[in-house]
């Protein structure tokens, strides 16, 4: 019989050297960090300040809109890389901030980056946030500018058979329901679905959600709001897979996938979780790991070594994502490959 402990959590999780001075100056957040929502929303704004200070050079932003679902308006920015000319590529980008913040006057520095780094037009969505617009209202304006996106792809000037899907966070969680949605309705195809530290599970029960405890980034307890935030804290318990893609229990005939996951993060292990199971859906998946991250450390330390490969590193995948352009795979194609690599300081290339 084995009767060995299991063994404890550390009380100090491993940070990256580079990363450990500036996780020192963080405060501590509330638990609750939507409980006064205009007050994040102003905190998220003022932290992304200095990148959004200047215009890119490197694209080119207007802006538009389209009707949506309920009839109400969506609004994006259109982003191409300046001087580009042709049919290019297109990116649907769906930002993070918990489903309740995360719009930013301009378009998003990683909008802006995928843009210029793929080649590719990229349209940012501006959809409905929460609480004040709980699911299924942000994730089907997302599909609806999926749509809108295919049906004037001739006026975007991209090429409707190379659509991807990428986000971060909840925008994560986003991009994989609209994989799943545009599976299920036939629409418009996908040819790739870039999840950046993607929240997927509401339920919460993973050993990083449970350990991830640290009051100065995301953690576990944050998360459980986030959630509330999202679906409503009186929610039963069968909730939809479009609202928690980790639910689903079919993730066969997906696109490819780019998982991002990171250490310190309480979102970490039901990223690998789903990764795994695309890989055995026969899903083609490349999974990157930043040991010794938290949830969006680029945010707080973008000129870092580990921040400057994980982002060239996320961008360089979904360039030849595009540039490949497979068609969508199908049940019963050939078998998945995964590509696992370590982030900055796990020795990975």
């Amino acid at each position: 019989m084995d009767t060995t402990t299991p063994a404890s959590p550390p009380a100090h999780p491993w940070v990256h050297p580079e990363l450990a001075g500036v996780l020192a100056g963080l405060p501590a957040r509330p638990e609750n960090p939507y409980a006064d929502i205009a007050a994040v929303r102003a905190g998220f704004a003022a932290l992304m300040a200095p990148r959004m200070a200047a215009p890119d050079p490197r694209v080119t932003v207007r802006r538009t809109s389209f009707r949506g679902p309920d009839g109400n308006t969506v609004d994006v920015q259109v982003l191409r890389p300046a001087g580009a000319r042709g049919v290019l590529p297109g990116v649907l980008y769906l930002h993070g901030g918990g489903f309740a913040y995360g719009e930013l006057a301009g378009p998003s520095p990683m909008a802006r980056d995928a843009c210029a780094a793929a080649g590719a037009v990229v349209v940012n969505v501006h959809y409905r946030l929460a609480p004040e617009h709980r699911y299924p209202a942000g994730v089907e304006d997302c599909y609806a500018a999926l749509e809108w996106m295919a049906a004037t792809a001739g006026d975007l000037g991209l090429d409707a058979a190379r659509i991807a899907v990428a986000g971060a966070s909840a925008g994560g969680c986003l991009s994989a329901a609209l994989c799943l949605m545009a599976r299920d309705r036939q629409g418009p195809p996908i040819v790739f679905q870039g999840l950046l530290i993607p929240c997927l599970d509401d339920r919460g029960r993973t050993a990083s959600m449970l350990r991830i405890t640290d009051p100065r980034y995301t953690n576990g307890a944050g998360m459980r709001h986030t959630w509330d935030t999202y679906l409503g804290p009186d929610r039963g318990p069968d909730v939809p897979a479009y609202a928690a893609p980790a639910r689903a229990t079919d993730l066969g005939g997906l696109p490819p996938a780019y998982v991002l996951t990171c250490g310190l993060d309480p979102l970490r292990d039901e990223g690998l979780d789903y990764a795994r199971r695309l890989v055995e859906a026969d899903v083609p998946v490349e999974l990157r790991d930043v040991p010794g991250a938290w949830h969006l450390f680029e945010a707080y330390a973008p000129g870092s070594e580990p921040a400057r490969r994980t982002t060239a590193h996320w961008l360089g995948a979904l360039r030849t994502a595009l540039e490949a352009a497979p068609d969508p795979v199908q049940p019963g194609g050939p078998s998945a490959a995964v590509r696992v690599s370590a982030g900055p300081g796990g020795g990975g290339r």
